[in-house]
């Protein structure tokens, strides 16, 4: 067992060294932090998504685990986890149920897992474990690679593919199955889930993934919907779900990028096409091409703003240090593209006093 995580400890810190490196400064400020936990992290724990009924869900405690490991703090970090735990963790297989309502009892309120939360999950506890030496974190981080590969990655055709969730997304559980939602492909989490659950199935999800985004493109913008049928003979927006490139599909090239995947044309055609007008990010319908909802808070912003900087756009090429959170997703969002931008390209960000308006 110790010659084991001694082998499982140096994969991951390979990984490491490719995703993020090794530098102290991971990229959240203290300061930073101090304001996104003051408002979104209970004092069990939580995750608060404010804009959703004030729910908590796995996707939510992933973010808040990566977030405090990139702002190097360990007791937030361990106060996450113990909710994520303790609240969540109560499926018989080890992954996470998706959904925690307050108001509800019993909170939770429905059993199936969201992929991406799992993994965010995995992630963040295979880098904590490893920076601070925490074998406990790496040993759940484990259990969980090792179930998403069971119970989540499947073979369509030539693809391998993530499935949203354990259930209800198959081509046993529906007629137009496969579904895919491509937000959910964490680009960055992947060789780490490969280290932790040794597969070649994991390069073969990474490059699927890669082969979806770069294939599918509905309607005069040429953006993917969130949710995806895989069923036909072409893919197609699902049945049952809006068909629209929504608040899912927004994280897609803040993903890419934060992964370091050299794909410009791929970027700058999701950038064309959920954008309008003065560089701010939309929702839009993707059979008609019409905008559904301008995304103004910064954190949604971001996502240009760092596409632009990448490809030396100079007609708005900075990123703002500000942030001031006031909704759960966008601000997770900025502070996942600031840690970026920080670690990677400084060269982009406006110090706070100069910062040009949004």
């Amino acid at each position: 067992m110790k010659r084991l995580m001694t082998v499982l400890i140096a994969a991951i810190a390979l990984c490491i060294s490719t995703v993020i490196g090794f530098a102290q400064d991971r990229g959240v400020s203290s300061a930073d932090w101090a304001l996104y936990k003051a408002r979104f992290l209970a004092p069990n724990g939580r995750i608060i998504d404010n804009a959703n009924g004030d729910i908590s869900h796995s996707e939510g405690q992933g973010y808040g685990l990566l977030l405090a490991y990139l702002a190097n703090e360990p007791a937030d970090f361990e106060r996450i986890w113990s909710f994520t735990k303790s609240e969540l963790m109560v499926r018989n297989d080890g992954l996470a149920a998706w959904r925690w309502d307050p108001a509800a009892h019993p909170h939770v309120t429905d059993i199936n897992n969201a992929t991406d939360g799992d993994l965010l999950i995995s992630y963040a506890l295979a880098l904590a474990g490893f920076s601070w030496q925490n074998e406990a974190y790496m040993n759940a981080a484990t259990r969980i690679a090792k179930t998403l590969l069971e119970r989540t990655v499947t073979e369509h055709g030539k693809l391998s593919l993530l499935l949203p969730g354990v259930d209800g997304f198959s081509s046993k559980d529906r007629k137009d199955g496969p579904v895919v939602n491509l937000s959910y492909w964490v680009f960055e989490a992947l060789p780490v889930m490969n280290a932790l659950a040794p597969s070649k199935k994991w390069e073969r999800v990474y490059s699927s993934g890669l082969q979806l985004l770069e294939a599918i493109q509905f309607g005069p913008r040429k953006l993917p919907s969130d949710w995806i049928s895989l069923g036909g003979k072409e893919p197609v927006p699902a049945a049952g779900f809006d068909p629209q490139f929504g608040y899912n599909s927004i994280r897609i090239p803040l993903y890419l990028i934060r992964a370091e995947i050299k794909a410009p044309e791929l970027l700058e055609r999701i950038k064309k096409g959920m954008t309008f007008q003065d560089h701010i990010p939309a929702l839009v319908n993707v059979e008609t091409g019409v905008q559904l909802e301008q995304l103004e808070d910064p954190g949604y912003q971001i996502v240009n703003h760092i596409m632009a900087c990448s490809d030396k756009d100079n007609t708005n090429p900075a990123v703002s240090r500000d942030f001031h959170p006031e909704f759960y997703y966008p601000s997770t969002l900025q502070l996942l593209g600031l840690a970026y931008v920080k670690e990677k390209r400084s060269e982009c960000l406006v110090s706070r006093s100069s910062s040009s308006p949004h």
